[in-house]
């Protein structure tokens, strides 16, 4: 009651301001995406903005008060293969959380995790850029995910939470995934749990308060927007440059982000069943939702930022952001104060069509071979910016306080 009392203060003095106001607007549209199109095909047809994970938030909401997170977060950096046996001294009703979550969804496909296997192999070089830049990028735009990482720990130190995000889509894409020996499934429960502290902790955040409409952050439907945002985001990429895509690989893509949608706690009745129902659903949470935010300005400007911490010239702030403005469009870059490269941007235009049809053998001409080699330096240099945020060990935790810093 006294965190509904201080935002209807925030209200009525107009703190929130016009951003809340129209995001409110947002949240009023009805919820029509019909659960025939999920992948059990029945549903309650609930609106999953006003649905959490009440399982995971009662239990990290108890770890959280008790003051044992250091010590929780300790013992779970030694849990790091799926398989892997707990390790003793976690609080029970923690373990009985834990031992339950790391179960595979009933109707996991393992003939179609190996085609997802097949399918990361073949267009890795492509995932990386798009997860990092197409999806990385989004998500500096998607108001509820901009708010909730930068007043949560996750602003305080974003290269962290950049290398854990990472972390998510170098496992997913790993030979070994959701086999015993991989470790999608320890990074997917424990994702939850992080998600789950955040929703303790945010309510708490006087700065959250002020600028967020919601009571409450991180709902199923804005777990399935930053899910779209990956996937989604990907696959409508790789379509538009006309990348071949067999039909088994590209459904057993999609099947590897269904599971892990419901290893994060997504309801069955919200995880699209195809490629064409994940659109139409995307469509609905994801597309109109975009808008700039300050918060969001500030994560972008961040990671435009992060390339100047190694020695990679085909990483400077000018090529990410002309390479943000490919992926996105000019109306995002706009937004997020990119500006129009002179020599990067028309370049990427023109030329990485036909790079991608000489790399996918559907072209042997045409394309210069300084450009050809230019664009496969920046992924090769990107790989190495993205594997070197992955080469110590990562241990995604629940965190324990609010971002304590703000510009």
């Amino acid at each position: 009651m006294e965190q509904l009392n201080r935002r209807a203060v925030l209200r009525a003095t107009g703190t929130i301001g016009a951003a809340g106001a129209l995001a409110t607007l947002t949240q009023a549209t009805p919820w029509t995406w019909a659960p025939a199109n999920s992948i059990p095909g029945v549903g309650t047809g609930a609106d999953p903005r006003t649905i959490f994970d009440d399982e995971a938030d009662q239990v990290i909401a108890r770890v959280i008060d008790s003051g044992k997170v250091v010590e929780v977060n300790n013992l779970l950096n030694q849990w790091r293969t799926n398989s892997q046996p707990l390790p003793a001294g976690l609080p029970p009703e923690l373990r009985d959380f834990i031992e339950h979550a790391r179960q595979l969804p009933s109707w996991t496909d393992r003939g179609k995790l190996a085609a997802a296997v097949r399918f990361n192999q073949r267009r890795g070089t492509y995932l990386g850029v798009l997860y990092g830049f197409a999806s990385g990028m989004m998500s500096t735009v998607i108001p509820k995910e901009a708010r909730a990482v930068y007043y949560s720990k996750g602003g305080w130190d974003l290269k962290d939470r950049i290398s854990k995000t990472a972390k998510l889509g170098y496992d997913i894409g790993s030979l070994n995934a959701y086999q015993p020996d991989g470790e999608m499934v320890v990074t997917c429960v424990k994702t939850r749990m992080a998600h789950a502290g955040v929703r303790h902790l945010l309510p708490k955040s006087a700065h959250w308060v002020r600028s967020a409409p919601e009571e409450k952050p991180i709902s199923q439907a804005d777990i399935m927007v930053t899910w779209h945002s990956l996937p989604t985001t990907v696959m409508r990429n790789l379509e538009k440059w006309k990348v071949p895509l067999p039909a088994d690989e590209s459904e057993g893509f999609l099947h590897s982000w269904q599971v892990t949608a419901a290893m994060l706690g997504v309801q069955d009745q919200y995880i699209p069943n195809s490629w064409a129902t994940a659109d139409s659903q995307a469509k609905q949470v994801l597309d109109p939702i975009l808008a700039w935010t300050p918060e969001g300005q500030k994560l972008a400007d961040m990671l435009l930022d992060l390339g100047m911490d190694l020695d990679l010239t085909l990483l400077s702030r000018p090529i990410l952001g002309a390479l943000t403005r490919f992926m996105l469009g000019d109306k995002i870059a706009d937004w997020l104060h990119i500006p129009r490269e002179p020599v990067w941007t028309p370049l990427l235009e023109t030329a990485w069509g036909p790079y991608v049809a000489v790399r996918e053998g559907l072209l042997n001409a045409g394309l210069p071979r300084e450009t050809y080699w230019l664009f496969d330096e920046f992924l090769r240099q990107f790989v190495l910016f993205y594997m070197a945020e992955l080469r110590m060990p990562i241990s995604i935790q629940i965190p324990y306080f609010n971002n304590p810093n703000y510009n």
